[in-house]
């Protein structure tokens, strides 16, 4: 199982390409970012990203790509110091070539070159999120000159800066395409990179047989798991497993299950109209009433709530349908 690409799945995971954008001087774009993800890739020029925990603005050269975590506000500017900040709406469509001037903030100036972005939005809707979104930095930029350690990478900007530039047919397709690769290359370099620093979920993924107990879990969190079972499955004793379990990720392996359990719980609440007691059996639970004490201990609400509220926030101008 690709545990990266259940954990997206199971958090209900929509993009939105929010244009590609020409910040002239003295112009700024804000990214209302409060349940999404915010990725951006500077094509050209130089802007600056301004977020309240950055101790100055980060200067973005073209090449670079920065990636803001959920609910992270942030801003990029043509220069250090905010000006005429502008927010970004969710672009419906696709600018064809004939309206490319479509989406930008204050085209440049003639002669000046411009300092050009394009971005996306990913999204996460639901609280609470999987401990990998919670443990995401609040910002993460690759620089253009570190990228070549990932060939994936370069040749993923080298093309995407390419279908910009032609607009031909099918470019929309691709773009998207473009931006979701980078998006998973620099989620896959965040674990790397987060599994180096404390005990969290990335460090736990670079534990093979913790890594192996974990996708025992997503692929079948219905199973009524005891330590023994997992263990045996991961090829651990069962002391050694809540050992490793402790040590990289911080937790046990029934509370990891809960959580599992939870965020397909509430996947399927807001995608379906299974009965309580349907869903409870799909999760592990032998009842409903077990099942919505745990929920509404774990996320907040009960479950009828949870689905009555998913229902009426669709309508909200930045849920991504």
């Amino acid at each position: 199982m690709d545990l990266l690409s259940d954990l997206f799945h199971q958090a209900g995971l929509r993009r939105r390409l929010l244009d590609l954008r020409h910040i002239s001087p003295h112009a700024a774009l804000q990214f209302p970012c409060e349940r999404s993800v915010g990725l951006h890739v500077v094509i050209k020029g130089t802007v600056y990203l301004h977020a309240p925990g950055l101790p100055e603005p980060l200067a973005l050269q073209a090449g670079d790509m920065a990636l803001m975590a959920r609910g992270c506000l942030h801003s990029l500017g043509s220069g250090a110091v905010l000006q005429n900040v502008q927010s970004v709406a969710l672009a419906e469509t696709w600018p064809g070539p004939q309206d490319a001037a479509v989406g930008t903030v204050d085209s440049a100036s003639a002669g000046e070159p411009a300092n050009t972005v394009i971005s996306g939005a990913y999204q996460f809707w639901h609280t609470p999120i999987h401990p990998f979104f919670a443990e995401m930095p609040d910002w993460f930029v690759l620089r253009s000159q570190d990228a070549g350690s990932s060939p994936g990478l370069q040749h993923s900007l080298a093309l995407l800066e390419q279908e910009l530039s032609l607009r031909a047919l099918g470019s929309e397709s691709l773009v998207y395409g473009l931006l979701d690769v980078i998006f998973m290359l620099l989620m896959r370099a965040i674990v790397q990179r987060q599994g180096q620093a404390r005990p969290c979920w990335s460090q736990a993924m670079l534990d093979p047989q913790v890594q192996k107990a974990v996708q025992a879990l997503h692929a079948d969190c219905a199973r009524q798991w005891t330590l023994e079972a997992l263990a045996s499955h991961a090829g651990l004793s069962r002391t050694s497993l809540a050992e490793r379990f402790r040590k990289t990720m911080g937790n046990t392996p029934l509370n990891y299950l809960r959580s599992v359990r939870m965020q397909k719980a509430m996947a399927v609440l807001g995608s379906s109209e299974r009965s309580l007691e349907q869903i409870a059996q799909e999760v592990g639970y032998q009842d409903a009433f077990s099942f919505s004490k745990v929920f509404k201990r774990t996320v907040g609400v009960a479950p009828r709530a949870f689905r009555r509220q998913d229902a009426e926030e669709r309508t909200l101008a930045w849920r991504i349908a």
